[in-house]
């Protein structure tokens, strides 16, 4: 795959619940490096859209190509395996467990102590913690429950969780939200460091200032269908507004 061709592709992508029609031959594509902004009113279609492209639902038509290559996701732990990790707004941490052990979830390794298999929890904080090192994430200690942590750090360890499992295309669902301005700018520092890295971030936010702040195009959907799109250089929030009310 070339610099130029997308990382991720949904050609045509239809679904319906019932007699709701939620997405309507909507096109989309990400490229590497990329952060694009799905903006869009309620019921817009964008939870349907990041659902279906994370393995959540499957479309009832349309096609989604990944790398180049047209994939068929069975359910979420197939878009994760393939790259593809989803960072919702309640963030699916285990609150009783410290921050090796989330980045871990459901993945942990293995050691043996006086012959029978035990988790390796040493391992997991040693991981841990050069994973959040590389993203400039300073947390004093790795052996806490995250339910200890502030809200910008919980979304930094579920940044680092994806990462560290070397996702290629991250889904933010409202990153920023309930977060103070100073964990805000943390948050839009570590997306810039991730497309340094080559990740492509679908960013999904009520926030115009947040999506102009970290976006490099803004995708707008209404009522399941493609309004249209912008590069954020070229684009004002009125605009915006204008496509996603019609």
């Amino acid at each position: 795959m070339s610099e130029s061709s997308p990382l991720l592709e949904v050609k045509k992508i239809s679904k319906r619940f019932g007699g709701v029609h939620a997405l309507e031959d909507v096109d989309f594509r990400l490229y590497p490096g990329e952060v694009v902004a799905l903006a869009g009113d309620n019921g817009a279609g964008k939870s349907t859209l990041t659902k279906i492209i994370s393995g959540v639902f499957p479309p009832d038509s349309g096609e989604i190509s990944f790398q180049g290559v047209q994939i068929s996701l069975a359910n979420p732990q197939d878009a994760r395996a393939r790259g593809i990790e989803t960072i919702y707004q309640d963030l699916a941490l285990a609150d009783n467990l410290d921050v090796g052990a989330n980045v871990f979830l459901g993945r942990e390794p293995m050691t043996r102590r006086f012959g029978l298999p035990m988790i390796d929890r040493k391992r997991m904080r040693e991981e841990a913690a050069k994973t959040l090192d590389t993203l400039d994430i300073g947390l004093d200690r790795l052996d806490r429950p995250v339910r200890a942590l502030s809200g910008g750090q919980r979304q930094c360890v579920a940044i680092g969780r994806a990462l560290h499992w070397q996702a290629q295309v991250m889904i933010m669902d409202e990153p920023t939200a309930a977060l103070g301005v100073p964990e805000q700018r943390k948050v839009l520092a570590l997306i810039k460091s991730l497309k340094a890295r080559g990740v492509g971030i679908v960013f999904i936010s009520h926030n115009l200032h947040d999506i102009f702040a970290a976006s490099d195009r803004i995708v707008v959907l209404r009522r399941g269908i493609n309004a249209g799109e912008r590069a954020t250089v070229d684009a004002n929030p009125d605009e915006i507004v204008r496509m996603m009310v019609g």
